[in-house]
C-alpha cells in the first residue's frame, strides 16, 4: 500500500484582537513658549509649516491602512493572492488571470511571506500553475502548517487512469484531453475484486472520486458526463510515480486491498 497525496485543510489561525496604545496628541500651537520680545516673529514659520508639530491623522483615515489597526505592508491585491495560495491547493493562470499577474509581479515578497511560515512556493510557468509545499527538514525543528490527506482507493484509481490518458493523448499531439465518466468508471472497476458483488457500491465510490477530482480542478466538466483533463494531473502525479503505480496495479489487479498515492504537488491549505 502506498501513501496518498495530502491536502491540507482547516485553518487554525485565530484573529486575536490586539489593543493598540492611544496615539499621543501633538502639542497645540498655543502650548508653545512665546518668542522673546526682542525677536521679530513676522518671518518665523508656524509649527505646521516647519513640519514639527502636525496633528496626527486618525488610524481609520490613514490611506495606507486597509482596516483600523492594520500594520501590514502589502497592497490589498497582493494580500488576496497570498490568502488564496494558503486556502486553495492551486492557483491556475487560465482561471485567475488577474491574480496570476499579481503573483508574478510580487513573487519575491509573496514567497518571502510564505517562507516565514516554513512553506515553499512553487510557480510552474510552463503549465501556468502555482502551489505550495510544506518545508520539511531533518536539521531544523519545523512546525507543520500544512497537513497531508491521502486519496482514497477509488480516487487513486481514477487519478491513475486520468494521468495515463493525459500522457497518451499529449504524446499523440493532442492539445486537449477529454474522457467520459463511463470510461473512467469501467476502467476503475477492473481493479476491484471481480468476486465482489457490491458493484453498485464501487460505482458510487468512483463517482464520488470523480466529483472530488473535479472540485480540485484536475478535470473540468464540459457537458454532462464529459470531462476535460487539466495539466494539474501532471503536477499531482509525476511520470515516475505513475510508472510505479501502474506496475504495482498490474500485479494487484485481482486484489481487493486499498491503494493510495502520494502526489507531487503541495498541500491544499492550512490546518
Amino acid at each position: 500500500m502506498t501513501d496518498a497525496p495530502t491536502v491540507a485543510t482547516d485553518a487554525d489561525a485565530q484573529d486575536d484582537a490586539v489593543d493598540l496604545p492611544d496615539a499621543v496628541d501633538a502639542p497645540d500651537a498655543t502650548d508653545l513658549p512665546d518668542a522673546p520680545d526682542d525677536v521679530d516673529t513676522g518671518d518665523l514659520a508656524t509649527p505646521d509649516e516647519r513640519g514639527g508639530f502636525i496633528a496626527p491623522v486618525p488610524m481609520e483615515e490613514d490611506p495606507a491602512e486597509l482596516f483600523a489597526g492594520d500594520s501590514g505592508t502589502l497592497d490589498a491585491d497582493v494580500r488576496r493572492v497570498l490568502v488564496r495560495l494558503l486556502q486553495r491547493r492551486f492557483l491556475v493562470a487560465d482561471r485567475n488571470r488577474a491574480q496570476w499577474r499579481t503573483l508574478l509581479e510580487n513573487q519575491q515578497v509573496i514567497e518571502s511571506r510564505l517562507h516565514d511560515l516554513f512553506v515553499h512556493l512553487v510557480v510552474d510557468h510552463d503549465r501556468g500553475i502555482a502551489y505550495k509545499r510544506q518545508v520539511r527538514s531533518a536539521e531544523l525543528d519545523v512546525p507543520v502548517l500544512l497537513r497531508d490527506d491521502a486519496y482514497s482507493r477509488a480516487e487513486t484509481l481514477v487519478l491513475v487512469h486520468l494521468r495515463t490518458v493525459f500522457q497518451r493523448e499529449r504524446g499523440a499531439g493532442e492539445t486537449s484531453v477529454r474522457v467520459d465518466v463511463e470510461e473512467i468508471e469501467q476502467t476503475a472497476l477492473t481493479y476491484f475484486d471481480p468476486d465482489d458483488t457490491n458493484v453498485a457500491g464501487h460505482q458510487r465510490e468512483i463517482r464520488a472520486a470523480v466529483a472530488r477530482l473535479a472540485k480540485e480542478g484536475l478535470i473540468e466538466e464540459e457537458s454532462e458526463g464529459r470531462f476535460r483533463v487539466t495539466p494539474l494531473v501532471e503536477v499531482v502525479l509525476s511520470n515516475e510515480r505513475l510508472t510505479e503505480l501502474r506496475a504495482w496495479l498490474g500485479e494487484q489487479v485481482r486484489a481487493a486491498s486499498g491503494v493510495q498515492v502520494r502526489g507531487g504537488a503541495g498541500e491544499e491549505d492550512v490546518r
